[in-house]
């Protein structure tokens, strides 16, 4: 069966930047559902008409992927607010932020913690990987019909892997897996 639009795609990849540095690698197949949310444009496009065992590479820039890095998604805020075991890397829901943090933070946004200092935290609520150009090996390991379920929710549902441009990224979607 080709890859076309409405049918599921079983993939494995690694995922590299432009210097060659390994930034994910997936060996075990995750199904994708060609034509809903669950693979970004570019990546579909690319793999119509492939079949079962095609490799494919491609190179998605910044804009196509997880959008440029924003320095208005960085906010400074008072280390106190957020009490003993904070770390750097750690992530914190939007929602969660602890009362008196800025206002302006958008409460659908994943924060990671960027930096601490003394008395402040730095919180950025960009995607890790804003800003970055991403270079796919993809692996079709299989490819099938998509359910009328699958269809309808606009993905095959493993809940693994669910990538969408910051512009039009809904909250809780944000985590590459």
């Amino acid at each position: 069966m080709e890859i076309n639009e409405q049918c599921v795609v079983a993939l494995t990849w690694v995922m590299e930047d432009t210097l060659g540095e390994t930034l994910d690698v997936l060996d075990e197949p995750v199904e994708f559902l060609i034509g809903g949310d669950d693979l970004f444009q570019k990546i579909e496009q690319v793999l119509q008409g492939h079949t079962v065992g095609a490799r494919v590479q491609l190179q998605i820039e910044p804009e196509e992927a997880f959008g440029d890095f924003n320095d208005q998604l960085l906010f400074l805020e008072a280390k106190s607010l957020f009490g003993e075991g904070l770390e750097e890397g750690m992530s914190i829901e939007g929602s969660a932020l602890p009362a008196g943090c800025n206002p302006d933070a958008p409460k659908y946004l994943l924060y990671t913690v960027a930096e601490i200092y003394p008395d402040h935290v730095v919180l950025d609520g960009n995607h890790p990987l804003a800003g970055i150009a991403l270079r796919l090996t993809l692996k079709v390991e299989a490819v099938r019909e998509a359910t009328e379920e699958e269809i309808g929710r606009g993905s095959a549902g493993t809940g693994f892997f669910k990538i969408q441009p910051v512009h039009t990224q809904a909250p809780g979607n944000d985590q590459l897996h």
